[in-house]
């Protein structure tokens, strides 16, 4: 399935069916993000039941410390 994130079109393993899915392969599901599929700010707590198809623009955002 390909899906563009943050800008790039990625190929991501059929295995994924949800945007929970998504974090968990990239290694974000335990980081705080702010996710945007097709240009909808997504609920924490209903990630792991939306949805995610081909061709999807999913927009991730880290928040990052420093000083």
């Amino acid at each position: 399935m390909k899906l563009r994130i943050n800008g790039e079109w990625l190929t991501v393993p059929e295995t994924i069916h949800t945007v929970g899915d998504l974090l968990s392969h990239f290694q974000l599901d335990q980081r705080v993000v702010i996710v945007e599929q097709n240009e909808t700010i997504l609920e924490k707590e209903s990630r792991s039941e939306i949805k995610v198809q081909d061709g999807d623009i999913i927009e991730i955002v880290q928040f990052v410390g420093g000083g």
